[in-house]
């Protein structure tokens, strides 16, 4: 029954959905305006500007979204902050504030070259080796995991693997935490997998009350779903 429904989704979906080609591309900005009937704004294809459809999907924008309170709030943040900023000054990215429940797993996203995941492959790796110091690194090369003691638990020991999930390990005769031995954290929004660990680390070894908080225990090891 499962997967019939699946099945039947699937082809639901593959119906409803334009293709790459059918797509309009805007020229015009995702432009504010209020919308009859509603209860808030709404952000609308307007005449100025622009996004087209690639780049508003590169940051977060799916069609259908524009009728979402968050979504509007977060897009007029970003434009606010984006207007006040001097001509000559790059704009910086706020991914944070956009949805990415939609996008494939291990992807950035529509639009983005296998160019641009090579070169944001190669940043995230200089970030984790900035971010560990060459021991670390190297040790992390040599073996393929870090191991963290943890502070809360006594015996307790968390290995971190890039772009997987924390595995759970526990001393002889020492009670696990968790019923399932491994841990699920991903990102909020798409990251090097490198990069990702390189956070993870600092949060395991520095803030671990709030890896506790959010973490998802689960009973298998898998990769993680939004790293690239």
């Amino acid at each position: 029954m499962a997967s019939a429904l699946r099945r039947f989704t699937d082809a639901f979906l593959r119906l409803i959905t334009p293709t790459r080609r059918e797509e309009p591309r805007v020229q015009g900005h995702w432009w504010a305006v209020p919308r009859p009937g509603w209860d808030g704004d709404a952000v609308v294809p307007g005449a100025r500007g622009s996004y087209d459809v690639d780049d508003a999907r590169r940051l977060g924008y799916w069609p259908g979204q524009e009728r979402r309170q968050d979504f509007v709030r977060a897009w007029r943040t970003a434009n606010a902050a984006g207007e006040r900023r001097a001509a000559d000054v790059e704009d910086l990215e706020r991914p944070w504030n956009y949805r990415w429940d939609r996008l494939p797993k291990h992807s950035a996203g529509p639009g983005f070259t296998e160019a641009e995941y090579e070169a944001a492959r190669g940043r995230g790796r200089e970030v984790a080796r900035a971010t560990l110091g060459e021991e670390l690194w190297q040790q992390l090369v040599d073996q393929g995991y870090l191991d963290v003691a943890s502070h809360c638990f006594e015996g307790v020991t968390y290995r971190l693997r890039v772009g997987r999930r924390i595995q759970v390990l526990c001393a002889p005769g020492v009670d696990p935490p968790w019923y399932f031995d491994f841990l699920c954290i991903n990102p909020v929004y798409p990251l090097p997998e490198y990069e990702f660990f390189a956070q993870l680390y600092l949060y395991v070894r520095d803030q671990e009350e709030e890896v506790i908080r959010v973490a998802a225990p689960q009973p298998w090891d898998q990769a993680l779903g939004r790293t690239f």
